[in-house]
């Protein structure tokens, strides 16, 4: 927010204290809707890409690590371009991996008290840094043609879910969702399958909204599939 506007908005409520506004919640609309434009603007011009989520306490070097090093690599020589939460880990990884595949590597990093730090593999004017949790995931969901998940702990669950939601309920496209490491995801499917869709809270046919997969190639290739059936395949 530039002085100009500052001092525009210092105007519009002259009648009331400046420091007691910035103490409301009014006053957070303001940071709010600068938070979506910066997003928008930076992430408007970065073009097709794949969203990989997955837990920030993944050390580097575990086989999940490198499976999500492996899988971004393969996203972006196929023409893809890497957006990861910008964070330690999974991200991390995947951050890595792009980063060595020559493609563009995304961060939408979010101020945590534990755990959140930009990793050193996001390009430098490829990272945006949130307060708001729910512009970040939405930021996440508008420029993402598709979504992998790798193991995880709630915020992952918090992404997988959403994603699951918005192509559920037609508000984002249906994109491809992957759920990678079948040993990791098999205990929620089975308990989807046993108790969401006996209860009829969930119809059959929700469960072709993602697939589960283990290999970096599997990943790749239910992505392409989605491109080389419905659309052109990204090439930048």
């Amino acid at each position: 927010m530039t002085n100009k506007d500052e001092e525009m908005i210092r105007k519009a409520f002259a009648e009331k204290d400046w420091n007691d506004i910035k103490a409301t919640d009014s006053w957070q609309i303001f940071k709010i809707i600068a938070e979506f434009v910066e997003g928008f603007e930076k992430m408007g011009r970065i073009g097709p890409c794949v969203s990989v989520f997955g837990s920030a306490r993944t050390k580097p070097g575990t086989p999940y690590y490198k499976l999500a090093e492996e899988i971004a690599f393969k996203l972006t020589r196929e023409g893809y371009g890497v957006i990861t939460g910008g964070g330690p880990g999974i991200m991390e990884g995947a951050n890595k991996g792009a980063k060595a595949g020559g493609g563009k590597s995304v961060g939408l990093n979010i101020k945590l008290p534990f755990e959140q730090y930009s990793n050193p593999f996001i390009d430098y004017d490829k990272m945006i840094t949130f307060d708001y949790f729910f512009v970040r995931k939405t930021i996440f969901l508008k420029y993402s043609q598709g979504f992998i998940a790798l193991p995880g702990g709630f915020g992952t669950m918090d992404e997988l879910f959403e994603a699951i939601t918005l192509v559920q309920t037609n508000k984002i496209a249906h994109f491809p969702i992957v759920l990678v490491g079948k040993e990791y995801w098999s205990g929620l499917i089975d308990w989807i399958k046993s108790t969401m869709l006996r209860e009829q809270n969930i119809n059959a046919d929700d469960l072709g909204l993602f697939h589960i997969v283990d290999t970096a190639d599997e990943a790749v290739v239910v992505i392409n599939e989605f491109y080389s059936k419905y659309m052109l395949k990204p090439n930048f």
